[in-house]
């Protein structure tokens, strides 16, 4: 009987050192980890490798947008001031541009710092996009140009969070709370 009881004990001590559960979406099995090639704010090839070394979370949209990104960078702008300053620079956020006609390097570099030193801007070409929207599962859409040529650009407002390695590790939807988000950031800039 005791040799059946230790390896139980021992599993369920290895269970409860586990990481927590997350607060808002587990993507972990579901996600693959970072992968891309784009162009980052200064006009310079970025790959996903150039981010290693620190917890990244990734969004999709454009500088043109009217309401959805700029509320869902300000939100993650105000998420990162709760943390301290060694959590700060741990952390970083990647605007992936579903408009890269209009959004330039140099316009995505002046609108991302608008929102702080964690924010970059990143582009690329329709196929570079649409293969890392289709790798993760973003659907995005164009609205049909108003008579001054604009136009809207329907898209998700997910946000997507992977560890130091690439590796995913959850997902942020509006409905999940800024404290949610913060405990789960803080979790995943812990693992190192």
């Amino acid at each position: 009987m005791k040799r059946m009881l230790l390896p139980l004990l021992a599993a369920a001590l290895l269970v409860g050192c586990a990481d927590e559960e997350f607060r808002t979406t587990d993507i972990e099995e579901i996600m693959p980890s970072l992968e891309f090639a784009l162009t980052d704010g200064d006009g310079e090839p970025a790959r996903a490798e150039d981010y290693r070394g620190k917890t990244t979370l990734v969004y999709f949209g454009y500088t043109q947008c009217p309401d959805v990104c700029p509320l869902t960078l300000a939100r993650f702008a105000s998420i990162f001031n709760e943390l301290s300053e060694a959590e700060r620079d741990d952390v970083q956020m990647l605007l992936i541009s579903v408009d890269p006609e209009r959004d330039t390097p140099e316009v995505l570099k002046r609108y991302t710092g608008a929102f702080g030193p964690e924010f970059t801007g990143l582009t690329g070409d329709k196929e570079e996009i649409d293969a890392l929207t289709n790798r993760y599962r973003i659907a995005y859409s164009f609205e049909e140009p108003n008579e001054r040529g604009d136009y809207i650009v329907n898209h998700s407002s997910a946000v997507f969070a992977f560890n130091a390695e690439g590796q995913p590790r959850f997902l942020v939807r509006d409905p999940h709370s800024n404290q949610d988000v913060l405990a789960d950031l803080r979790q995943v800039i812990a693992e190192g």
